[in-house]
């Protein structure tokens, strides 16, 4: 199993971004998904997750403004990213977990990517 990030980059505040993470070794229709990153200096926490239901559930801090979705014929998960804050500024990881464990918590995740880093400047 493997998970690759792309897209991350340098933006300005209140620009748009989106990532893409390719899975490989397995199908994303097997696992649940989720959006993580890490600010320097800061605890990891999550940003999005993919329910055993479909439903994608966001966080508070990003809710209206990012959009996750997956394509599972292409196993590609996909984070659109609007109205970037400097807040917003981390590595962004994409993970896997099996779907009976709690999307919200990063310890649910086996399977991680490399991460990819986004700037927004103010």
């Amino acid at each position: 199993v493997q998970l690759a990030e792309s897209g991350g980059g340098w933006v300005h505040s209140g620009g748009s971004l989106g990532l893409s993470c390719a899975a490989s070794g397995y199908s994303t229709s097997t696992y649940c998904m989720g959006w993580f990153r890490r600010a320097p200096g800061k605890e990891r926490e999550w940003v999005a997750y993919i329910g055993s239901d479909g439903v994608t559930t966001y966080a508070d801090s990003v809710k209206g403004r990012f959009t996750s979705s997956q394509d599972n014929t292409l196993n590609t998960l996909y984070l659109q990213m609007n109205s970037l804050k400097p807040e917003d500024t981390a590595m962004y990881y994409c993970a896997a977990r099996l779907c009976f464990f709690n999307g919200s918590r990063h310890t649910s995740y086996g399977w991680w990517g490399q991460g990819t880093q986004v700037t927004v400047s103010s």
